[in-house]
Order: structure tokens, then C-alpha cells, then sequence
């Protein structure tokens, strides 16, 4: 069997790209592809559990080598849980956040730099790399905004994963600086959008994506 195709979506909280992994999934579906969806942090038993503890707002005063180490702990498990079982399946696997994210996030957020989140990522990861990336990079005041009415609604819904959301703008800055840094370093498996347009508009985008790149593999 043919082995399936991964992609993540990625960029900032309040970038859209969950909802855009929603509208995709629900699209490649009704052609009939079979698709998995998962996240990071969580997707598994363990997974979720790690999400809870660097998530909620009341964990304080993690180590950035902790937090980095935790985010790879469960990234391992959805690798040898969710991804790899689907991908030897020939599914399309559907990843809310994958590397690039730890290394936005604690590589350029935290300062940890680039190399040691690509290191463990070699080493933890066996080097899996998703076949396409959708970045999603509207400008930043754009992105917080978004976040801050979406952390709202969760705090009224009793859900609280805002524990980023805490940190200042200087922090998003760096990891937004990352961001960019990686769609170009990584151009040809990372498609970056960064216009500020409608759901409608980037959704018909991604997908025109989507099916050029699984045209592609077919015919390769």
C-alpha cells in the first residue's frame, strides 16, 4: 500500500489554522480520502495529559528546556500512536502544530535557538518531517487579537489553556520573527500564508494547495 501523505498546519494562536484544518478535513472527506486529524501538545492519553499541565495558566516557573522536552515527549508518543499507523495505512494525517511550532515557540520565543529543537527532533522524532506545511501568518495584532476573544470564550466555557497567552508581546515578536524564518528556510515544504483574508478565501487557497501537492505524489 501507498504510503500516505502528512500535513501540518501551523502559526500563531488566533492564525486560523485550526479552523482551516477543520474545513480541510471535511473536504478531502467528502472526496472520499480517508484522513486522520490530531494535535500537539495532546491527540493521545499521554499527549493530552502533557497538554493539560503546559496549557492551563496555572502552571508557572517550567524550565524552557522542560517545557521543550515535554512538547517532544508527546510528539513521540502521537508519532508512534497516531501518525506513523495512519501514514503505513496511506491515510492523510492532519496535525494541528508539529515541530516548527517547538521550534517558533521555544526556539524563538524562549531563546533556546534552532538547533537544539531540530537536534532533539532528529533524535526523538527519527527525523519525520511532514510532507506539507501550511503556515498561516497574518500580520501579529491581527493573530492576538483573534486569541484573546477565542481565550474569552474558553474561559467563559471553563476551559483554560492560556498559559501563552500570558507572555508578552516581545515573546510573540520572536516567535512570529521564527516563523518567517522557517517558511523561507524550509520554502519548499512549507507554503506560507500570510495575508489577513477571509475563512472562504484562504480555505479555497489551501485547498487548490492541497490537491497539486497530492497530484503530485500520485504521478511521482
Amino acid at each position: 500500500m501507498p504510503r500516505g501523505f502528512f500535513i501540518t498546519f501551523e502559526g500563531l494562536d488566533g492564525s486560523g489554522k485550526s479552523t482551516q484544518m477543520r474545513l480541510l478535513a471535511r473536504t478531502l472527506q467528502a472526496s472520499g480520502r480517508e484522513v486522520t486529524t490530531t494535535r500537539q501538545p495532546g491527540g493521545t492519553e499521554l499527549g493530552d495529559q502533557i497538554r493539560a499541565v503546559l496549557l492551563n495558566s496555572s502552571t508557572q516557573n517550567v524550565a524552557p528546556l522542560a517545557e521543550m522536552a515535554l512538547m517532544f515527549a508527546d510528539r513521540a508518543q502521537s508519532i508512534q500512536a497516531i501518525i506513523e499507523p495512519a501514514l503505513a495505512e496511506g491515510k492523510i494525517v492532519l496535525c494541528d502544530r508539529f515541530t516548527d511550532s517547538t521550534e517558533a515557540y521555544q526556539g524563538g520565543g524562549r531563546g533556546l535557538g534552532s538547533e537544539r529543537v531540530l537536534a532533539l527532533h532528529r533524535t526523538v522524532c527519527d527525523d519525520l518531517w511532514p510532507d506539507l506545511t501550511i503556515l498561516l501568518l497574518p500580520s501579529l495584532d491581527a493573530s492576538l487579537a483573534r486569541a484573546r476573544r477565542r481565550n474569552g470564550r474558553q474561559l467563559a466555557q471553563g476551559t483554560d489553556e492560556n498559559r501563552f497567552e500570558g507572555e508578552g508581546r516581545a515573546f510573540y515578536e520572536r516567535v512570529f520573527l521564527k516563523y518567517q524564518e522557517i517558511g523561507a528556510r524550509e520554502n519548499l515544504r512549507v507554503v506560507t500564508i500570510a495575508e489577513d483574508a477571509s475563512v472562504e478565501t484562504i480555505e479555497k487557497r489551501i485547498v487548490e494547495i492541497v490537491e497539486e501537492r497530492l497530484t503530485r505524489k500520485t504521478s511521482s
